[in-house]
């Protein structure tokens, strides 16, 4: 997926200003085009930037753990198999 030249914060305070004025005044102040706004709007609803701040540190959180889980389940597996081999 290409990246933006935006932050994801930088996006939601692009459209909170699109809800104060219209959507073809803010897109041609930021230079990008109408769908894009639409587009952002779509995703990201009615989050404002400190809430974008905490989901992602909640995603960085959740592909952390999910990390570890996996770390752990693979250990349990390991132990398993050493375990039936030793009987």
């Amino acid at each position: 997926m290409r990246k933006s030249r935006f932050t994801e914060e930088q996006m939601v305070a692009i459209l909170r200003e699109a809800d104060r004025t219209t959507v073809a005044e803010a897109a041609k102040k930021h230079k990008v085009s109408e769908p894009t706004i639409y587009a952002w709007r779509k995703h990201f609803g009615q989050l404002e930037v400190a809430d974008v701040k905490r989901l992602k540190a909640l995603e960085l959180e959740n592909s952390r753990l999910k990390k570890l889980l996996a770390e752990r389940d693979l250990d349990i597996e390991v132990l398993k198999e050493i375990n039936a081999k030793k009987w």
